[in-house]
């Protein structure tokens, strides 16, 4: 008897000790979150409300609410972020349904050029667009007079930045039907219309409102469009910058910044709702669905597919050709004058290295960081517990925080000379936070799904063969995971080679991106330039997935065989 209560006691401790590790791990993972994302966000909702004397005071949003153009402002961002969204998910609809459900030619070849505005900074849409439709541009008479900077010049750059942010979305909304559907309607003699407004739009509503506040949140955030092409066309992302950078105040940056914010919020608030209604489209029983060639659909939808991917290369094109024109447009001779004169005397190849080493230190360190934190809130401890529910919640914040907001909390809070981590600010440290941290969300989100799909048995199944659970995590989990691991560095990789917003109130002379280095290059008039340095990026960032790809197919065929049917 005595014997049988020893033994439970040490099973017990066992499993105690067990559980103490993978505890005291997601405690780590919680404050590292508290630390570089909660207390910015609170050090700048603080700064908002209190004075100069640190006395709590609503004077701040007071002086912004009586200054001259700060409620134009506003109502710009509003309005354009609302057309840019009635514009960009149509079209997108109608491109990822051509991808998904039509049997058009070259799907591959339209879906790379159509996500093709991931690979560089939202910048060189901006470029591209003045090299089109500004003073001296080559197609400025079709806006029969209108000038291109302002209003227009920034709802075209937005739609052409934000465009593969919604196609993502929808073509998984799209991508997953069951075909019985279709047959019932079929069978009840339902028309083309009442099928796609009945079975169609109500099983893709959701993927619709999805993509739909993604590109709102992403229109009211967007700043490095509006700074180059904006003209005096007054937006909150630009007046951020210009309270923090130019002015250096820093206090009416934050309220700025705290109204960037509510709308993001809001739209962040609405999706999340929506997905709580979300029900599966496919159940077990489901039958695939299989688009069956039909011209009277192939054909136009073929026709808004190549439309639409013209115009993306038509912009990624300009800005590539820009960066070897002598001079625009008096001298189009083909050289590389723009890029010895950025990368050597404008000093930007250093800004090129710091990207590089930027984009790499927040893969190498944001991927092993995030699918860690994922893996310990799906496989440790009990999912309902205080400490999960808090993680769960900091992990998706980062998704309704726009980058300059982050930015600002980082300055107010790492740059205060009483903080212990004073020394992170302006170092390429600080950067590599701010990324990991900006980026967070679709991270964790990818881990989390990857995670799910595998069974709880194995963690079982190891234990009672008495194998260590970090045993089990290399040999089986991180094995079975790999996909979504590798897609987390190239995700954070890409996005950090990109990213303006996050990192532009950060940097110092010594760690300057390449991407805020084509922002001061456009301040400075030199547009030639400017497109040499997006151009170099988007090279980088595409020779690194089609490396990223090749890696990947010859890595996975080993640690993915088990996915091969064997007959």
């Amino acid at each position: 008897m005595n014997c049988g209560r020893k033994g439970e006691r040490v099973a017990t401790a066992r499993r105690q000790s067990g559980e103490a590790g993978p505890t005291a791990l997601l405690v780590l993972a919680a404050l590292a979150l508290c630390l570089f994302l909660l207390l910015p966000l609170g050090t700048l909702l603080l700064r908002s409300v209190l004075d100069e004397s640190g006395q709590f005071s609503l004077a701040r949003f007071h002086a912004f609410a009586t200054a001259p153009g700060m409620g134009e402002a506003v109502w710009n961002t509003l309005w354009v972020a609302l057309t840019v969204t009635f514009l960009v998910v149509p079209a997108a609809f109608l491109y990822a349904y051509a991808l998904q459900r039509s049997c058009i030619p070259l799907k591959g070849l339209w879906r790379t050029l159509g996500l093709s505005p991931l690979l560089g900074p939202s910048l060189i849409g901006a470029i591209a667009l003045i090299q089109w439709f500004g003073t001296q541009g080559v197609l400025k008479a079709w806006l029969g007079g209108v000038s291109v900077y302002g209003a227009p010049g920034i709802i075209l750059g937005t739609v052409f930045a934000s465009f593969p942010h919604a196609l993502m979305i929808l073509m998984v909304a799209l991508g997953t039907m069951d075909a019985r559907l279709y047959e019932a309607a079929d069978a009840l003699g339902a028309s083309r219309w009442r099928k796609f407004c009945t079975v169609t739009l109500p099983a893709a509503k959701y993927g619709l409102v999805s993509a739909a506040m993604v590109v709102f949140a992403y229109s009211v955030s967007e700043f490095g469009i509006p700074k180059v092409i904006g003209g005096n066309f007054k937006v909150l992302a630009v007046e951020i910058y210009v309270q923090a950078v130019g002015q250096q105040n820093f206090g009416r940056g934050a309220v700025v910044a705290l109204l960037l914010l509510i709308p993001v919020v809001l739209a962040f608030l609405v999706d999340r709702q929506m997905q709580k209604k979300q029900k599966a489209t496919l159940t077990a029983r489901a039958v695939p669905y299989l688009p069956r060639s039909d011209w009277r659909r192939d054909l136009p939808l073929l026709a808004w597919t190549v439309l639409t991917a013209g115009a993306m290369l038509a912009v990624l094109g300009m800005a590539v050709y820009t960066s070897f024109i002598t001079f625009w447009p008096y001298n189009l001779e083909l050289s590389l004058n723009h890029y010895t004169y950025g990368l050597q005397e404008a000093g930007v190849l250093n800004a090129y290295i710091n990207s590089v080493r930027m984009a790499a230190w927040t893969a190498i360190c944001g991927a092993p960081f995030v699918f860690g934190a994922a893996y310990l809130l799906e496989k440790t401890g009990k999912p309902q517990s205080l400490l999960h529910s808090l993680i769960q919640g900091l992990a998706s914040v980062p998704m309704g925080v726009p980058g300059l907001v982050l930015g600002i909390g980082y300055i107010l809070f790492f740059n205060h000379p009483d903080n212990p981590l004073n020394g992170l600010y302006q170092t390429l440290t600080i950067l590599v936070l701010v990324n990991v941290v900006h980026f967070y969300t679709s991270c964790h989100l990818t881990a989390i799904t990857s995670l799910k799909s595998l069974d709880k048995e194995f963690e079982a199944v190891g234990a009672s063969l008495k194998v260590s659970r970090l045993v089990t995590f290399w040999r089986v989990t991180l094995p079975v995971c790999m996909p979504a691991v590798l897609e987390i560095f190239r995700y954070l990789f890409i996005n950090a080679m990109t990213t303006v917003s996050a990192v532009v109130f950060l940097y110092s002379p010594d760690t300057m991106p390449a991407s805020v280095s084509i922002l001061n290059l456009d301040e400075a008039g030199e547009l030639g330039p400017a497109a040499a340095m997006a151009s170099l990026i988007v090279a980088t960032t595409a020779l690194y997935s089609l490396l990223h790809s090749v890696l990947s197919h010859f890595f996975l065929r080993k640690q993915q065989a088990w996915r091969t049917l064997r007959r």
